[in-house]
């Protein structure tokens, strides 16, 4: 019987994972994993935000908008702008853009433009006076329109309107008196834009019936006195115990008795940095004299009326018709 020797050395021999500690990836994670963890407590991962220069600046600057109010019960947030004279609350939107816009129309006017220049021969508006010339050399234009005139004029005119009103503290025109009157604009040629022109004057004229005369001043004088006496003292027939007071202020009276007038006046005005021109008499002549159509009126001999005015229109009044202006009611 023969015997089998086995021989290994033909054969590859596989070769088996080094047990040195390099070569080993698990037994290395259980060392590093292993050393000194029976000692020490587990290190916490410390989790920070990093922000970007950019999103810092855009942070401050949001920040940078806001606001600390605080309540001011002895300070009054109601201004009052000494140049147009309008009351707005300080701080709010709606009230300081509203101040801005009068404030402008109320120092520089308001413009004539292009759209308004293509719809004039459409609404009827007429060309009064070219080339009027002012004190400063300045030369300008009066036109006229129904003063109820619907369109891209009549929204002109209503804005127009609106602020004069505010300027004056006077109720806003019903409609039966704009039906009844007619609008007379003073116009010169804009600085900035030789298309354009700017409103410097405004005449609004009414068809009325009646007014009172002004007292003259002896007249006033005789009510200043009056007014020291009892009312038993006068008789009720006495003129001085019959007069109307208008404006104490500037010393305004009239006598009761209404007299047949044509024409009243129950708006005018001019921009503050327009006046002074002449403006405000060219306009009250060009409405005198064309108002009714053929028939100039005289305010020398009591046609033309003011209703209740200020008192630089009380000035206007006195200077223009030479005290023959009336006063009636609107």
């Amino acid at each position: 019987m023969t015997k089998v020797k086995r021989t290994y050395s033909s054969r590859s021999r596989l070769s088996l994972p080094s047990s040195s500690p390099s070569s080993s990836p698990s037994t290395t994670k259980r060392k590093h994993f292993g050393e000194g963890a029976e000692n020490e407590p587990p290190t916490k991962k410390r989790i920070t935000n990093k922000t970007s220069p950019s999103s810092e600046r855009s942070t401050k600057s949001k920040q940078s908008v806001l606001r600390q109010l605080h309540f001011s019960i002895e300070t009054s947030v109601l201004r009052t702008c000494t140049v147009c004279g309008l009351s707005y609350t300080r701080g709010a939107p709606d009230d300081e853009s509203l101040h801005r816009a009068h404030c402008s129309r109320v120092q520089r006017g308001m413009e004539w433009g292009r759209e308004e220049e293509r719809e004039a021969g459409k609404v009827g508006v007429e060309e009064i006076q070219s080339a009027v010339k002012l004190k400063n050399g300045k030369k300008g234009r009066i036109i006229c329109f129904k003063a109820n005139v619907g369109g891209r004029i009549g929204s002109k005119l209503a804005i127009l309107l609106e602020t004069i009103n505010l300027a004056l503290s006077s109720p806003p025109l019903s409609t039966d008196i704009l039906q009844s009157s007619k609008a007379y604009l003073y116009l010169i040629p804009s600085l900035t834009n030789v298309h354009r022109e700017k409103i410097v004057g405004c005449v609004i004229a009414q068809r009325i019936s009646t007014a009172m005369t002004v007292a003259t001043p002896s007249e006033t004088l005789l009510k200043g006195d009056s007014n020291q006496a009892t009312d038993r003292d006068l008789p009720p027939s006495s003129p001085t115990h019959r007069l109307v007071t208008v404006d104490t202020t500037s010393g305004l009276f009239c006598n009761p008795e209404a007299l047949p007038t044509p024409l009243g006046i129950p708006r005018l005005f001019v921009p503050s940095a327009h006046r002074r021109q002449g403006i405000a008499s060219r306009l009250l002549s060009a409405a005198a004299a064309t108002f009714i159509y053929g028939c100039p009126l005289d305010p020398v001999n009591g046609d033309v009326a003011f209703t209740q005015p200020t008192e630089g229109g009380h000035a206007i009044m006195q200077n223009w018709g030479r005290g023959g202006v009336r006063i009636y009611e609107e």
